[in-house]
């Protein structure tokens, strides 16, 4: 009898600790759009690797300035729209404070970027965006799963290899495949966090 209420005390103890977790991780960002950023890297890759598509840096770059556009549009939008419909969130602005974690490496890479344009160094663009975006992925450590954080040293890996190799930015299909690979894969890790945190959160409340 002694026996069978420990066993149900360490049950309850490990149904608290997974509740607790679920709330320490973010879901505000979403699985499905971070997946569909991948692919219209990739399908903007394929536009500008076209024999027809201008070889000038410039062009190049207006092209991946509307990759971008659409992504942060898909992702944050997909935020905002989480946020609006989340009571917890709103209830507790914390649990969105998160999304700010990302601004600094952003920002920095945002910098780096426009001295390397002003420099005319744009073979040193794609490097930078995947380190800086790698950095941005690991800042998240305490508050995304550790597969994000695995996404985030690949970026960074490729990012160096593109940095030492002085990649062509008017080849665009380092920075497709790159980024079709790092966003499918955290995109993945990003839907089955969400999943798995709303069905424990569900179960622990409902016990």
């Amino acid at each position: 009898m002694i026996a069978n209420h420990i066993h149900d005390a360490l049950a309850q103890v490990r149904k608290v600790q997974e509740f607790i977790l679920s709330k320490r991780f973010f879901m505000g960002y979403s699985g499905v759009a971070k997946m569909i950023g991948g692919v219209i890297a990739f399908a903007g890759a394929g536009v500008m690797s076209a024999k027809s598509f201008s070889d000038s840096p410039l062009v190049h770059l207006a092209g991946w300035g509307v990759v971008l556009t659409v992504a942060l549009v898909l992702n944050y939008g997909a935020f905002v729209w989480w946020f609006l419909f989340n009571e917890q969130a709103k209830r507790d602005m914390a649990k969105a404070m998160p999304v700010l974690d990302a601004i600094p490496a952003l920002a920095v890479g945002a910098i780096f970027s426009l001295a390397f344009i002003i420099g005319k160094h744009y073979e040193l663009l794609f490097g930078t965006w995947m380190c800086l975006y790698g950095l941005a992925h690991v800042s998240y450590r305490q508050s995304l799963p550790m597969g994000n954080y695995a996404v985030g040293v690949f970026y960074i890996i490729c990012g160096s290899v593109c940095l030492l190799l002085q990649t062509s930015f008017t080849s665009p299909w380092p920075m497709g495949f790159v980024f079709l690979a790092g966003e499918l894969i955290g995109g993945i890790v990003l839907y089955r966090n969400n999943h798995v945190q709303r069905g424990d959160a569900k179960n622990a409340e409902s016990e």
